[in-house]
């Protein structure tokens, strides 16, 4: 009983630990390469030097880079708590231009004790902003603006971006513009005028590499000896997952996972499910645990419903992927007979059924939505004869014939070719 109770606060201390981005991140934030420090030194002069300064932060969703400006934010904001005002907008959500510039007065005069004027016009807020930028700058204090989603800022006239940009201009205002996207090219969409006044300074998310992912694995999931857990049950732990982190079957697992996408976010969810899978009888983590979660993420719907096929079925189906490797465009329940013809004829199979079987098995196949119409134009005309496409992947297709219990090999071979 102890044991799992052990388990289940330790299991409670990493979810914690995962759902966490300031404790993932702060890992990587030692390094003076790292894109928190080249951030956080940034924001440092426009705090200490008064230099007004704009860059953008790109990188794909997931890679970490709201995360690691909250970090910095929170650091700066410890240093310097009277010296910093941050203000928040998401293009998703103020990307008008009227609204913004509201938004943007709000959050000011919360901040600074003001009365907000809801009835204010689109000018009247432009000019408390420029009033706002010098009393700050005036007194010292930095405004920080975070704009989520930049892409969309830079649709339609800009006229946001150029007043903050063209204000930040002026000897007396002290702020810094940070643009977060996950376009690459987010800079190539500013006008002439907006770029002229953009600093182009721009960091980079890229995925982590191994020597990152194996820092973070230890980092996170290691249980610290200063905690309330018993010394002995954490040094066992530690022992067990060091042991798994190490088996090449665990790199090779963590290896596909992140074949598909190799951001610090979807490695967190792996290792969310694969910790919250710990047997807390047992107490301690293990590989299964590991496979469990990779097994919970790689679930295809399309591929358990061929489990649920019949062997014609399958039949056509490795037809119409057969027919889309001869890279023919079009093709039809015809077509897909001729092709069942000729493997039969080939290959002589004891599996040949009459025409109007398969057309039931071809229609059972567009109600379970494995194939359907490539348009809506024929719709009187006869199933047999109206174009069709398949909705299922090759690979999908291949897993799906592999786990089928009783499946001729002769569909395995037709599709190896």
């Amino acid at each position: 009983m102890a044991v799992q109770s052990h388990a289940r606060d330790a299991q409670n201390l990493l979810r914690s630990r995962l759902c966490n981005p300031s404790f993932v991140f702060k890992a990587l934030s030692g390094s003076p390469d790292s894109n928190y420090s080249k951030l956080k030194f940034i924001l440092s002069s426009s705090v200490t030097e008064a230099c007004n300064n704009s860059l953008l932060l790109l990188g794909p969703r997931g890679s970490g880079k709201t995360a690691v400006l909250e970090l910095v934010l929170n650091d700066l904001l410890e240093e310097y708590p009277d010296m910093i005002s941050v203000i928040r907008l998401n293009g998703l959500l103020h990307n008008d231009d009227n609204c913004a510039f509201k938004e943007i007065s709000r959050q000011l005069c919360m901040e600074h004790h003001l009365l907000f004027s809801k009835m204010a016009s689109f000018d009247d807020n432009s000019q408390f902003l420029i009033a706002m930028l010098r009393e700050c700058g005036l007194a010292h204090k930095t405004i920080v603006f975070v704009l989520e989603e930049f892409d969309l800022f830079a649709q339609g006239k800009q006229r946001l971006l150029y007043s903050l940009l063209d204000a930040m201009q002026s000897i007396t205002s002290q702020a810094a513009v940070i643009g977060i996207s996950c376009r690459l090219d987010a800079d190539q969409l500013l006008e002439k005028r907006v770029r002229s006044r953009f600093s182009h300074r721009k960091l980079l998310f890229l995925p982590p590499s191994t020597e990152i992912i194996e820092r973070l694995l230890q980092h996170i999931l290691l249980l610290p000896m200063d905690s309330t857990l018993p010394n002995d049950y954490a040094t066992q732990f530690n022992t067990k997952l060091e042991s798994v982190l190490a088996d090449e079957r665990f790199k090779e697992i963590l290896k596909n996972y992140l074949s598909s996408s190799s951001t610090i976010n979807h490695l967190l969810r792996f290792l969310f499910v694969a910790v919250s899978s710990i047997d807390v009888k047992s107490g301690y983590p293990s590989l299964d645990n590991f496979k469990t979660a990779l097994s919970s993420f790689r679930r295809q719907p399309k591929q358990e419903c061929i489990k649920d096929c019949s062997i014609l079925e399958l039949y056509i189906l490795t037809c119409i992927r057969r027919l889309e490797s001869k890279e023919q465009k079009s093709y039809n329940f015809n077509s897909v007979m001729k092709e069942y013809k000729s493997i039969h004829d080939q290959f002589q199979t004891s599996d040949d059924y009459a025409r109007n079987v398969c057309l039931r098995a071809f229609e059972r196949l567009l109600q379970r939505d494995l194939i359907c119409f490539s348009d809506n134009r024929g719709q009187g005309q006869s199933v047999e004869f109206r174009p069709v496409k398949c909705l299922i992947s090759h690979f999908e297709l291949q897993e799906g014939i592999k786990a089928y219990r009783s499946c001729p090999i002769i569909l395995t071979k037709l599709l190896d070719r």
